[in-house]
């Protein structure tokens, strides 16, 4: 209902700009021999139907990896756009800030997911991605995967496809916070995460959440002290069991015809 991407205008540029580093967090791009093909998010992040040499040529783009702390960033707003970023392990929040300095949460990404792409359309990042615990991303440098796309049609089609799917969950996104009560609102948010987690091989009825109460308020469009009645109403309703950031769904139905 909710889950990562956009478009590129390519500049008439005969050779691709020198992409600079960045200087957030640990910046050495480690070359860690870590392949897709030996990912166990391999199924979630990349196409299926891949050919033993497509799967290599795969390989040979995605070879370097990049660790951050929980709290560090992996691109802020405003960055020269280089390369996408699926998320290996962990999870990232992406963020925009307001004027007045108010921070707005503007998505939640997990294992599979891909960032980055947000700075296709105008070469550079509109906004901060960052990690919420203890996280693992590739790197693809994006002029590298454009050639592969062009190599291997699978894989443009996987990347159209990803930024189809942003453009739905924009739109989803939109319909939810213009038509739905806030219980509904965080019924939606739990039962989004709860389908991600079944696509990657978790439980679908309990899993641990990595963001606070506050953090899934701004992205819902609530208060904290609304999030955290409607947690207990919703428990008081028998459909979910809360304990801190452990969530224990139900009654998935009841859930879903809030």
């Amino acid at each position: 209902m909710l889950s990562v991407i956009e478009s590129r205008i390519v500049a008439p540029i005969p050779t691709p700009m020198p992409r600079r580093a960045f200087q957030i967090a640990d910046t050495t791009p480690k070359c860690t021999g870590v392949r897709c093909s030996t990912c166990s998010m391999q199924q979630i992040c990349m196409p299926r139907g891949l050919s033993p040499a497509e799967m290599t040529r795969l390989d040979s783009v995605i070879c370097s990896t990049r660790m951050l702390k929980r709290g560090e960033t992996l691109y802020r707003a405003g960055d020269d756009f280089q390369s996408v970023y699926p998320v290996r392990t962990g999870c990232f929040k992406t963020v925009v800030m307001h004027r007045d300095g108010q921070e707005q949460v503007t998505g939640f990404h997990l294992a599979g997911d891909a960032l980055g792409l947000d700075g296709v359309c105008t070469d550079h990042h509109s906004c901060d991605a960052i990690a919420l615990e203890d996280s693992v991303v590739c790197i693809i440098p994006f002029d590298l995967l454009e050639l592969l796309c062009r190599e291997v049609k699978v894989m443009q089609h996987h990347v159209h496809r990803l930024m189809s799917g942003e453009i739905v969950r924009e739109s989803g996104l939109m319909m939810m916070l213009g038509t739905m009560t806030a219980e509904q609102r965080v019924a939606a948010f739990l039962l989004n995460l709860s389908t991600r987690f079944k696509a990657r091989g978790y439980s679908s009825a309990e899993f641990v959440l990595r963001m606070t109460r506050e953090e899934i308020g701004s992205y819902l469009g609530l208060k904290l002290e609304t999030v955290s009645r409607m947690f207990s109403k919703l428990q008081k309703a028998g459909v979910v069991d809360t304990h801190g950031k452990e969530i224990h769904i139900l009654d998935h139905a009841g859930l879903a015809n809030l």
